[in-house]
């Protein structure tokens, strides 16, 4: 089923002594694929702060330094998305999962050997981390 609103999520690559957190999705896209901390930018909102709220509801913890990493219009399942990505990094809290439905794990992984099969904006995001290029159309 094709809908016809573009909608814009927004996640962060937290990475910390060469590893970067991920998340083993079971949402609605993505389920058993390995994303990262985001999710729907609400009206109103600044995707940094989308991001700053998503990991306070999603793993409880608190982010910071936050900074732009890329953007992509993504076109998968029938869906539109503009995809805005930042780097940060956890100024508080730990992890915990707080929304198991959303959720199956929360683990840090060697940035350059993540775990499989890695969401499709994912690996955008570390490809743009690793090459520096900030713009993806897919």
């Amino acid at each position: 089923m094709i809908n016809n609103h573009i909608r814009v999520g927004a996640g962060v690559l937290v990475i910390k002594d060469g590893k970067v957190l991920m998340t083993k999705r079971k949402s609605k896209l993505g389920t058993g694929e390995y994303g990262t901390v985001g999710g729907h930018v609400e009206w109103g909102e600044h995707p940094m702060d989308t991001v700053k709220r998503e990991a306070r509801e999603e793993l409880g913890i608190e982010l910071g330094n936050l900074k732009f990493l890329d953007c992509a219009s993504i076109l998968m399942h029938g869906r539109h998305y503009i995809d805005i990505t930042f780097t940060g990094e956890i100024i508080s809290g730990d992890i915990k999962i707080l929304e198991p439905e959303k959720i199956e794990s929360a683990e840090w992984y060697a940035l350059d050997s993540p775990p499989e099969p890695v969401f499709a904006p994912v690996r955008k995001c570390l490809e743009a981390y690793k090459t520096r290029k900030n713009y993806f159309e897919a």
